[in-house]
């Protein structure tokens, strides 16, 4: 395979729809078996960067490959080693978990389709479920059937695409404690997400806004690049001292975190100098690490829309 050192290695990859431009220039290289976040706000580009990909979008610019392929010339044979979790459930919900997979295996033209069919059941945990109707299931079991029609034909390259929207807290643990599980065992997987904590179980990450790439990494290169400086706030009357000091010199962002308020800046001097005489007895300041959601609000804050 050509390019072996990544399972996707992009560079400059742009499409406009119109005057707009959607995805401006990214650059992405992916290692094998690696778990690669990919986040930014809604409308950012994610999605259609993952089609790109796929083949499913004919980029206006770039070049490179996906899986040693051209992922412009040699789409057709992308298709054939990559597996597509899109945000909405789009199987036929009147036919039930089996008959699902097996439409799916008739798809890929599997010569042992009964074979993949049981044995994506029995890798998933759904073989007492086999006859239920794909529209009775609730969205942990919906999101398990998706992944495991991603899997059935044994692809090389997983695309989620906000494949945990919608689902309670513990089918989401088993979903990533499943993707690590395939990830160990070679799989590598792009997988876009608003969630902090589904970021930062990736292994690197990268964040888009309005089409631009804006920063790349590990959780703690991306934090670090952020240049954020953090104050954690506690005790009462928050949201009055929010409205007070948001608009100060020096403080780019104050948001809510549970019981406390996070004041950011990038100027750490100034930011000091603007709370200073707001650090009364009435609560408590405390400075902390800026987390990967203090940087993320703050790129989203500073990136322009492409909508505008």
């Amino acid at each position: 395979m050509e390019n072996s050192a990544f399972a996707i290695d992009v560079r400059g990859v742009t499409k406009k729809f119109g005057a707009r431009t959607v995805v401006n220039n990214i650059a992405m290289q992916v290692r094998p078996g690696e778990i690669y976040g990919f986040l930014g706000p809604n409308g950012s580009g994610k999605t259609t960067f993952l089609r790109m990909l796929c083949g499913l979008l004919k980029p206006d610019a770039g070049d490179g490959h996906c899986l040693g392929l051209d992922f412009r010339r040699e789409s057709g044979e992308i298709k054939k080693r990559v597996g597509y979790m899109t945000q909405k459930f789009s199987f036929y919900e009147d036919l039930t978990i089996e008959e699902n997979l097996d439409f799916i295996a008739r798809l890929y033209l599997m010569p042992q389709r009964k074979a993949a069919v049981k044995q994506s059941l029995e890798r998933l945990g759904m073989t007492e479920r086999r006859q239920q109707p794909a529209g009775t299931l609730s969205g942990g079991w919906k999101q398990r059937l998706a992944l495991a029609a991603c899997l059935i034909h044994e692809p090389q390259l997983l695309l989620l695409d906000e494949p945990t929207a919608g689902v309670d807290p513990k089918a989401r643990r088993d979903f990533w404690e499943e993707i690590h599980k395939l990830a160990a065992e070679g799989l590598t997987f792009l997988i876009t997400t608003h969630y902090m904590d589904e970021a930062s179980r990736c292994n690197r990450l990268a964040y888009i806004a309005y089409g631009n790439l804006l920063a790349r990494g590990t959780v703690a290169e991306v934090v670090k690049a952020g240049g954020l400086t953090t104050w954690e706030v506690s005790g009462e009357n928050l949201a009055a001292l929010a409205d007070k000091i948001r608009k100060l010199p020096g403080v780019e962002q104050v948001v809510a975190f549970g019981t406390t308020l996070h004041v950011s800046g990038r100027d750490a001097e100034k930011l000091q100098a603007a709370v200073a005489p707001f650090m009364t007895e009435a609560q408590r300041w405390t400075k902390i690490d800026s987390g990967l959601e203090d940087v993320f609000i703050s790129l989203m804050e500073t990136a322009k829309d492409n909508f505008a």
